[in-house]
């Protein structure tokens, strides 16, 4: 199967921890510059999937490409070296460190210290930078993590549940964010959130115990929230 460059393609893709076997010939693909969206209940395995492309886990088959290259068993760093970067479920920063520390941190590690580009999207951020992260609500925590991972200009995103538990207005300023970005990133995120992934998503992956059972492209089914019934 061949993919234009830029597309991140995962094919026949098999993990497991141990004995349990978590994800079963996994297939999907994301356009450059398009967003992805992968649903399903808890434990279906989402977050198997993006711990597994971002390099956290080794599959035992398959293969994850991002454009001619191979992903399978280069190591995290590698991968975030590459552009494609991880932002993880917990809405960990660093408790310590100040907004300001935190992305000097994402700076050292990037070599970016443009943070204009962090600040178009998140211009909250700019006035929390003396701020420490353990004093940041789960909102803020969400927007300096993605913020993070924005320096360097990443190639391709991988979010997971970047809405759980937050307010209903910042849900809607990350709905806001995630459209802007599509056109500068490639985007591949696990949402619980319906409505939002009908106002963003270009594909639709629902998993369902470890399998993809539903690839949604058209995107009217996609509005109306169709995946639901795969759910």
């Amino acid at each position: 199967m061949s993919h234009p460059d830029g597309a991140l393609v995962v094919e026949g893709l098999h993990v497991g921890y141990g004995e349990a076997q978590v994800l079963f010939d996994v297939h999907l693909a994301v356009p450059r510059g398009r967003l992805a969206a992968c649903v399903g209940r808890n434990g279906a395995g989402k977050t198997t999937l993006l711990r597994t492309i971002a390099g956290f886990l080794r599959p035992r088959a398959g293969s994850v490409r991002y454009g001619s290259v191979d992903l399978v068993g280069r190591k995290p760093y590698e991968v975030a070296r590459m552009g494609i970067r991880y932002v993880q479920q917990d809405k960990r920063v660093f408790a310590d460190l100040t907004v300001r520390e935190n992305l000097r941190l994402a700076s050292y590690a990037t070599g970016d210290w443009d943070w204009d580009v962090v600040f178009k999207y998140f211009p909250r951020l700019k006035g929390l930078l003396d701020r420490k992260g353990g004093y940041l609500s789960g909102g803020e925590r969400q927007m300096l993590m993605i913020g993070r991972a924005l320096l360097g200009r990443p190639k391709v995103l991988l979010i997971d549940e970047p809405t759980e538990g937050l307010a209903p207005a910042v849900v809607e300023q990350l709905g806001r964010v995630f459209e802007e970005l599509k056109g500068q990133a490639t985007l591949l995120m696990v949402e619980q959130n319906l409505p939002l992934v009908g106002r963003v998503a270009d594909v639709v992956y629902a998993v369902k115990e470890g399998r993809v059972v539903a690839e949604i492209t058209d995107p009217d089914a996609i509005r109306s929230g169709a995946v639901e019934a795969y759910l």
